[in-house]
């Protein structure tokens, strides 16, 4: 298994940052209003957009801040097709996972139209 190690850089502050995503992140969360992005609310879509797009100082900065096994559980319990399949393979061998969600697009689809008609 991987020690995750840190670059000075990231590891300054990463648990004291609570309220702000780090500004090296603004490239990953391209589609979003970067300022109004809180780490602990968007926590699903940060830890997406890290693997499938990240470099590995967006990985370090993501376990540093959630912790490993968080990151881990995040992973898992979202379906596989929320990453690209490269990036999926890497996560897989750096977190130990074994076995992915699997939820086909219109299964998400149809679960968010029963959930939008409930709300």
């Amino acid at each position: 298994m991987l020690k995750w190690t840190y670059k000075d850089e990231i590891s300054m502050d990463i648990k004291n940052s609570t309220t702000r995503l780090p500004l090296f992140f603004k490239p990953l969360m391209w589609s979003y209003k970067f300022n109004t992005i809180d780490p602990s609310k968007f926590k699903e879509r940060i830890v997406v957009n890290t693997i499938n797009y990240g470099k590995w100082e967006h990985w370090q900065w993501i376990v540093g801040y959630y912790g490993k096994d968080k990151v881990k559980s995040i992973i898992k319990n979202l379906p596989a097709s929320e990453f690209r399949s490269s990036a999926l393979l890497l996560a897989g061998l750096l977190f130990g996972i074994k076995k992915m969600k699997y939820a086909n697009r219109s299964d998400k689809i149809r679960a968010t139209k029963d959930l939008q008609g409930i709300v």
